[in-house]
């Protein structure tokens, strides 16, 4: 099987594609916005890039959410279920973390089916 990597620089790639599984971690681009817009923000950028490489929010087979304030819990569910695909949810876990950019409320990784 082959691994192909999506616009690859250096240190990471933007995503990775392997045996038809693609695996992608997004952060939000509105960096002012509140952890609700912040979690839109990000899941819109995982829509892009899924329907970029043939795929859409359906096939999300796993998701980890690293938020950084817990308190931010309630507003990132707002935002989730307003979006996930309804009778397709993906296996989901939420891990508080410290995000190396304190502008960032939450990053999103996901593993989804092509």
């Amino acid at each position: 099987m082959s691994i192909t990597r999506i616009d690859p620089e250096h240190r990471m790639s933007e995503a990775v594609i392997y045996n038809d599984t693609i695996y992608y971690t997004s952060v939000p681009e509105n960096l002012d916005a509140d952890a609700e817009a912040q979690t839109a923000n990000a899941l819109a950028v995982i829509d892009a890039m899924l329907t970029r490489l043939g795929s859409d929010k359906s096939k999300i087979l796993d998701a980890t959410l690293f938020l950084v304030d817990k308190a931010d819990f309630p507003a990132m569910n707002r935002a989730w279920d307003a979006w996930v695909s309804p009778g397709h949810a993906p296996v989901r876990c939420t891990v508080q973390a410290g995000l190396l950019n304190p502008k960032y409320k939450i990053e999103i990784k996901i593993i989804a089916a092509r």
